[in-house]
């Protein structure tokens, strides 16, 4: 044997006693001489006073994970029992942390390149206590201490790497005063773990295995009480037993069933790439009062609503880089007595989020739609979660638009309403409408409603970045076929005749009622070949136009060959310019007011007999008081200025041409339009 061989030899026979003399001292070393060593060190860097104050020992088994000769290599697995972690000076519990016990395995291949590879830690019996405080301090939050003061802090060239964290029966106290949020979470064994299969379905958990990874059985039941930002919270659920967290594929099962206020949440499905909070892939159900009551909850700015509910597939990607995504895919639902279906997205992106998609509803309840203007009852309100502020002697309603929401997100919005229910006193057919929100401005740009054979045309607009608001409105009816508009009266079922009107308003407030206080603008409406009785005055819903059309004409049905009205409005007080009907017996014409403002009516209608001479026409009728009481009588005095002397004086010239543009085809082959000779004789001062 050479000499250089014997060196060689010797070389690897101390080597080989030097590691199993450190293996034999490591193995049989006290590891809780080293305690108050860690204890201080640690709690000298996070600034809190942290303790092992049970074991700790360091075992040695061989990774079963492994193969080949790695597989022969023993790993330390550390075992620390009874670890507290201190609270900061200003919170109320005392600890912030402490864990029963914390059991983790070291790969020591890797600590050569300065990598601590843990492939999993389990956790017993956690505990945790979050606080924070009004002014945004909080307690989980470190300042660590440098290890000289003097040196810029430099990045650790030693890497961490955390595979999964299992965990066993455990409970999580939240205290946020920002948020007006105190939560208490308790997490137990389920004691027999409940297949994934079982909670979502065979189909969808066939699905998430044909994406690459098989979910794990649900292993922990939890339950959680409180309050979220101030509203009652309480909710139950099951999660896996194993958190992965470098497997970004390994999906995580997860399920819950939360009421938050009036609103209920279910949830099953999973959240992959848990370690940067990655994905989530769920079946979500909604259910609540009001769609507007989701806003303090999720940030998301939605429309008052009758109580709803909703089921569908909700994807999200949380790291996306602009900005995380939520969608909310073929969900079908309800809101009212009203159905509803289709796609949402929501990213939370710059310099606002924004909520796109499209809605479809086979079948719209058009009471349903009153709250999106604050016009439903005050006990639809009460149901709805929100106080009535509808004073008892006002019709328009008073209900403020919530504009302050409008500027915390963007949306795009197409929704499709096929068919509408309604009474048959106003058969609208179906409803088309594309909400646009933007920077604080809302508009309805088309909101298109099918009725009676028409279209009523109409582009809302509504800036709510502006203090008070500014609004305008503006609306196209043509061809409302009057037999249709009115399919219970039997004399206009014979009727060729339509209505065709403009409604051009603008004004400034933030409610209905204050929009229409203020607004400026016409309104211009004609109607071609009706009838009028009490009958229709009553299916219309019009209590007034009842009782006049009784002092007029009694309890007969009269023909209209033409209807005819141009108004204007100036800062809330509808004045008109020129209203008349030419019926089979007598021209009337009304003159007066309507005041937005504060609801009062004053009108005047004036009939002429056509030749006969019936009583009831000899004086001219009044309306007065107010929207929601109003009267009509019969004037004592004739009138002085009567509407045929403004015609003959040619006051009304330029409201006649106005209404000219409304001539159009009743939709009855060869009808005679009856509006148009009418039109032409007021123009020229003939009648």
């Amino acid at each position: 044997m050479t000499l250089a061989r014997k060196v060689l030899l010797w070389c690897l026979a101390i080597f080989l006693a030097v590691v199993a003399i450190v293996l034999v001292v490591v193995a049989t070393f006290d590891w809780n001489r080293v305690k108050p060593v860690i204890n201080d060190k640690v709690s000298e860097q996070l600034g809190r006073p942290f303790a092992i104050n049970g074991n700790l020992a360091v075992l040695w088994s061989r990774a079963p994970e492994e193969t080949g000769w790695r597989s022969w290599m023993p790993w330390p697995r550390f075992v620390a029992e009874d670890i507290t972690l201190g609270n900061t000076d200003w919170a109320k519990a005392p600890q912030m942390v402490s864990l029963q016990k914390v059991e983790f395995r070291l790969a020591p291949l890797p600590l050569l390149w300065r990598s601590v590879t843990i492939p999993r830690i389990d956790l017993t019996q956690p505990t945790a206590s979050l606080e924070r405080l009004a002014d945004g301090r909080n307690n989980w939050t470190f300042t660590l201490k440098p290890s000289d003061p003097n040196e810029p802090p430099s990045e650790s060239p030693w890497v961490v790497d955390i595979g999964a964290i299992g965990f066993d029966k455990g409970q999580v106290k939240v205290d946020d005063q920002s948020l007006k949020t105190q939560i208490e979470l308790l997490i137990d064994p389920l004691g027999k773990p409940v297949p994934f299969a079982e909670i979502v379905g065979k189909p969808k958990a066939e699905q998430t295995a044909e994406q690459g990874a098989t979910p794990q059985d649900y292993a922990f039941g939890w339950k959680l009480k409180g309050q979220y930002k101030g509203q009652a919270l309480s909710g139950n659920g099951k999660v896996g037993g194993l958190l992965a967290l470098q497997d970004s594929r390994q999906p995580f099962p997860v399920q819950a069933n939360v009421q938050i206020g009036t609103t209920k949440v279910s949830l099953a499905g999973t959240l992959t790439d848990p370690k940067n909070f990655g994905a989530l892939d769920l079946r979500l159900q909604l259910a609540g009062t009001s769609l507007g009551n989701l806003y303090p909850l999720t940030g998301v700015t939605l429309p008052d609503t009758p109580a709803y509910a909703t089921d569908g597939h909700l994807r999200a990607q949380l790291r996306d880089p602009a900005g995380m995504q939520f969608h909310y895919e073929q969900f079908n639902g309800s809101i009212g007595d009203s159905d509803i279906h289709g796609d949402l997205s929501y990213i939370a992106g710059q310099p606002r989020p924004k909520l796109s998609g499209t809605l479809t509803s086979n079948q719209v309840r058009f009471a349903d739609l009153a709250p999106l203007i604050g016009a439903d009852s005050k006990a639809e309100q009460k149901a709805r979660g929100v106080t009535s502020k509808q004073p008892s002697n006002k019709v328009l309603p008073v209900e403020e638009f919530r504009t302050e929401r409008w500027r915390d997100m963007d949306a795009d919005v197409t929704f499709t309403g096929k068919r509408i229910v309604h009474s048959e006193k106003l058969p609208f057919n179906d409803l088309n409408a594309h909400v646009l929100l933007d920077d604080g401005k809302l508009s309805l740009d088309p909101l298109r409603f099918g009725v009676a054979g028409g279209q009523l045309t109409s582009t809302i607009r509504l800036d709510g970045s502006r203090t008070p608001m500014q609004g305008r409105a503006q609306l196209s009816a043509r061809n409302f076929k009057l037999k249709e508009l009115f399919p219970t009266f039997a004399p206009l079922q014979t009727s060729f005749g339509a209505l065709h009107g403009d409604v051009d308003l603008s004004g400034t407030g933030n409610s209905v009622a204050a929009l229409l206080g203020t607004s400026n603008g016409d309104v211009r409406m004609l109607i071609n070949d009706g009838a009028v009785s009490r009958e229709l005055m009553e299916l219309a819903g019009l209590n007034v136009g009842n009782y006049v059309v009784g002092k007029l004409f009694g309890d007969k049905d009269v023909r209209i060959n033409c209807a005819a009205a141009d108004m204007g409005v100036k800062d809330g007080l509808l004045t008109t310019r020129m209203v008349v009907f030419d019926t089979e017996n007598a021209l009337i014409h009304v003159d007066g007011t309507a005041n937005f403002k504060t609801e009062q009516l004053d009108m005047t209608i004036d009939p002429q007999s056509k030749g006969v001479r019936i009583i009831s026409l000899r004086s001219p009728l009044y309306v007065r008081g107010t929207f929601k009481k109003p009267d009509a009588g019969v004037k004592t005095v004739p009138l002085l200025a009567r509407g045929a002397g403004m015609l003959a004086l040619g006051a009304i010239v330029a409201p006649v041409a106005g209404l000219v543009a409304l001539v159009a085809p009743s939709g009855g082959g060869d009808q005679v339009n009856e509006c148009a000779p009418l039109l032409a004789k007021m123009k020229a001062g003939k009648l």
